[in-house]
């Protein structure tokens, strides 16, 4: 019985991934018919979002690492070898 819900499970996903990417080729189909002017608004717009998300992943990383440094976890070295252990 759980080997057909995972199935069934896997089956959905499938077919939202297949709507999704049905979805997706609907809408770049009518970004490529858009008039220039609103394909460059929606460039810039995508551009500035990007750099905003870019921007929180940074501040969120900066975060994780402030609090690792804190805890103790986080450790630094200007040995090259022992760097490399690190990673």
């Amino acid at each position: 019985m759980q080997e057909d819900k995972q199935f069934d499970l896997k089956a959905k996903n499938n077919r939202n991934m297949k709507t999704q990417a049905i979805q997706f080729n609907d809408l770049v189909d009518q970004i490529y018919g858009m008039p220039l002017e609103d394909k460059l608004e929606l460039k810039n717009l995508l551009e500035h979002n990007i750099a905003d998300s870019r921007r929180e992943e940074i501040a969120n990383n900066a975060k994780k690492a402030k609090e690792e440094h804190i805890s103790g976890k986080l450790s630094f070295s200007s040995n090259i070898s022992e760097l490399k252990n690190m990673l």
